[in-house]
Formats: structure tokens, sequence, C-alpha cells
């Protein structure tokens, strides 16, 4: 068998790992040709992704990657794991999703599984996605080819579940599609969840994100409420976890970054005002997360102004540009928002960041594209005003940072264990 898989980004590059070790053959797809070219050389550009794990598979046949559509067509099944993000307006931006698949209908082939694995809003897959592959292929899904959903569930920097044991939800768009799917699937997990249609797959994946954005949402409103109370919110959350039943931990920070969080709830919201519902909590929730940085700013002003140093001539270092820690994804991160909001305030603002050296022109902050991240030495960190803590690596030599720093404010929680000795600690 061999699978074609659209998109390697933090989705589809970890799938076609998981093929190839499954015995099979896996052809990457994607536009940007120096991606293909890296894994073509052997060279991993996903920190987490060992360089040799590539190489082992190339060199077994097993992995190939091409910016040739045309190559689908030798394909038995094809997985598209294309970015759905949000457009300038913070509306669903569907149009890698539509465009891969009008750019590979004319390839599909009889018998052929096509499965969407990008989170999309509800009805993505049978009401659009169909039309567009069955216009341009002049084949009709259920029938000359099978259509499948199956939203991914990748964690990058999580290792205690590998995707072997990982449960995978599997959804057709008829019931000879998902078993075709499902069968697919059964070659690199043990446990395939069936759902009824696509559009329950679908919205299967959207509450998985907005539950966490929910709950995230309550931790940052409840430090907010902690706050002027002189409560210590990372003490109440973890007094309230030694409850065995009923509650599960969630901790503040200074907003919510990935490809997941900020933007899955957004699709559901978006699709349930146009059937006339609004979900009031889900985007309740992304207000309160997305106005966090907005806090951590003024709480770094007064910490500021309490040291009499004018923001204006301030010098600011952000700790930390990947939204979470032990990864170099930065799509989405906070820590972006507070460089501009600092930058606005005519504050002269640096990152440290052991996993991102220097930021590339992504979405949102093209005009930061190629600043580098400063050395870590004391003199260096000791230069600084304020160090803001937006990401808790765990490589970050935590009590250098408490020993050298003029000042701290610590979103994390993370000096917690450590006593910082030149300078003040606020959390915030």
């Amino acid at each position: 068998m061999k699978v074609g898989i659209v998109g390697l980004g933090y989705v589809g590059l970890p799938l076609c790992l998981r093929f190839g070790r499954a015995g099979v053959e896996a052809l990457g797809f994607d536009r940007d040709e120096a991606k293909v070219a890296k894994i073509n050389r052997r060279e991993s550009y996903i920190r987490h992704i060992a360089s040799s794990e590539l190489a082992a598979l190339i060199d077994a046949g097993r992995l190939r990657a091409t910016a040739d559509l045309a190559e689908i067509a030798e394909c038995q099944a094809v997985l598209i794991c294309v970015p759905t993000p949000l457009d300038e307006q913070g509306r669903p931006d569907m149009d890698c999703v539509f465009s891969t698949g009008k750019n590979l209908a004319p390839y599909l082939t009889e018998g052929m599984t096509v499965i969407l694995e990008s989170t999309v809003y509800p009805g993505a897959t049978e009401q659009e996605l169909r039309v567009i592959l069955e216009r341009g292929s002049g084949k009709r899904a259920g029938r000359d080819f099978s259509l499948a959903y199956s939203p991914e569930r990748e964690d990058p920097g999580r290792s205690e579940v590998d995707g072997v044991g990982l449960p995978k939800i599997v959804a057709g768009l008829t019931p000879r599609c998902r078993e075709r799917a499902v069968e697919f699937y059964r070659r690199i997990t043990d446990q395939v969840v069936m759902a009824s249609r696509c559009r329950e797959a679908e919205a299967a994946k959207l509450l998985e994100n907005a539950y966490r954005s929910v709950n995230i949402a309550l931790a940052n409103e409840f430090k907010l409420v902690c706050d002027p109370l002189g409560i210590d919110v990372w003490e109440v959350v973890e007094l309230a976890r030694t409850k065995p039943f009923g509650f599960q931990a969630f901790y503040p920070g200074p907003g919510v970054g990935g490809h997941c969080i900020p933007i899955d709830p957004v699709y559901l919201s978006w699709k349930a005002r146009q059937h006339g519902v609004t979900a009031r909590l889900v985007e309740l929730a992304g207000s309160i997360n997305t106005g966090m940085p907005d806090y951590v700013f003024e709480k770094t002003a007064e910490v500021l102004e309490q040291a009499a140093t004018a923001m204006a001539q301030a010098k600011v270092l952000i700790l930390g540009i990947a939204y979470k820690p032990g990864v170099d994804d930065d799509r989405g991160s906070p820590s972006y928002r507070l460089m501009e909001l600092f930058a606005t305030a005519g504050a002269s603002v640096d990152y440290y960041d052991p996993h991102v050296p220097a930021i590339w022109a992504g979405r949102g902050h093209r005009h930061l594209a190629g600043k580098q991240s400063i050395g870590w030495t004391r003199e260096t960190i000791a230069s600084y005003d304020v160090t803001v803590i937006a990401t808790d690596h765990r490589e970050i030599a935590w009590q250098e940072l408490g020993d050298w720093a003029a000042c701290i404010v610590d979103t994390r929680n993370v000096m917690e264990p450590f006593a910082p000795v030149a300078g003040r600690l606020v959390k915030a």
C-alpha cells in the first residue's frame, strides 16, 4: 500500500512516520519545496522529530516527499492535513482545504480513499469537499472513491501518549467509505472509534478544543479575580486538584496559542451563527483568553512604574516565543501580542527562546521575521529592566534567571521553586 499525505507540517509529517513504521509507503506532498527538499535530504524541520527517524524510513524506501500532486494517482489512500486558520476578519479560512481538493481531484483513481484530517466546521466534508472532488474528477464519492473524515489529534511535545495508543475517530460519507477508512487506520492505531457521520466527527474535534478553551478561560478568569484579593491562584488550583473527582486542573497563563485552541472554537461559533445560534460560553472563553496578554502588559507596566522606569525608556525581555514548553511551534503564540503591546508603548523589546532561534514570517507577525533570540549570559539578562516569562521551557536555567534578572514577571508560576536574588518577582 502507498499513502499520500498532503501537508507536511505538525500533523502531516508525524503521520508519514507513523505509516512508514507500519510498513506502508508514505508519499508526502507539500507546496513548500524547501520542506520537500529537507525531508529528502533526511533533515527534520520539526524539533521533536529526529532527522534519524526520517533517514531510517527514507533508506528503507518507506518515505519520500514531493511537490508534484500528479503522483497522487499512485496512492491507494490520500490524507489531507493542511492548515485551517482564521482570515483577517476572524472567520474560518478554508482556502487550503478547498484548493487542495481542487488540485488533487484530477488524479483520483477508482477505489481510492480520501480522508480529511484538518479541523473544519460541521458539514465541510460532506457538503463542500465532496462537491469539489466530484466536480474535478468526474467521479462520485461513495461509489467511485471513498470519502472520510478523521480529525487529527497531534499534541507536539507530549510523549506519554503515542500515535498507536491514541484513539482515532473515523467517519465516512457512506458505511462503505467508513469501512475502508477504518481498515486503513488500523494499520497505525490500536483503537478506532467509529462515528455515525462526518459531521458528528467534525463536531467532536471542535468540542475537544472548545472544552480546553473554556477551562483555560476559567483558570485565567480566576486569576483575574484572585489578583486584587491577594490570593495565589496557583496554590488555589493545586488545592482544588486534590479532589479525586469532578475536577481537572487547568492553569492560567499569558493567553493561548497554537493552531487549535485559539482557532477551532471559532469554527464552531461561526457555524452556529449561520444557523441562528450563539455559542455564548465558547465566545466568552475566547474573549477572556485573547485578553490575557493585555492583563500581563498592564501588570508589567505597574511593575515598571513602581521601579520609576518609564515604559517608553524600558528594555523588556520576553522569555519564550513558542506557544507551549518543549516545542518550536510559535503559531498563535501570545508572546507576539505581548511584543506588540510593549513596542506600541515605546519599549525596546527582545526575546529569548532556546527552540526558536529566529522568528519566521508567519501569519500575523511578518514584520518580526528575522528577529533573533538574544544570547543567554548574565550580562545580557541583567541589562533588561524587566523579564516577562511567557513560556516555561524546561531547558531554561531558571535559577540563573533568578540570580541575574533585575525584575521578573512570571505568568507561568515557574519561578515558585527558585529564589530570585537580583531583583523582584511578580506573578501575573
